[in-house]
C-alpha cells in the first residue's frame, strides 16, 4: 500500500478546510431571521390623548 507524501496530506487538509469554510459561510448567509410585527402593533396602540 503506497504512502502519501506530506504535500498530499497538506493539500488534502487545505481542500477539506476550504470546504468546511464554504459550507459554514453558506449556512450562515442562507439564514433569514423572521421579523416580528407584533412589536410595531404594540407601539401603535400606545397612543395617549391628553385632555387638559
Amino acid at each position: 500500500m503506497p504512502q502519501m507524501s506530506p504535500m498530499m496530506w497538506f493539500s488534502l487538509f487545505i481542500m477539506f478546510s476550504i470546504m468546511m469554510i464554504m459550507f459554514n459561510q453558506m449556512n450562515f448567509f442562507s439564514y433569514k431571521p423572521v421579523k416580528i410585527k407584533s412589536i410595531k402593533k404594540m407601539m401603535k396602540k400606545n397612543n395617549m390623548n391628553w385632555k387638559w
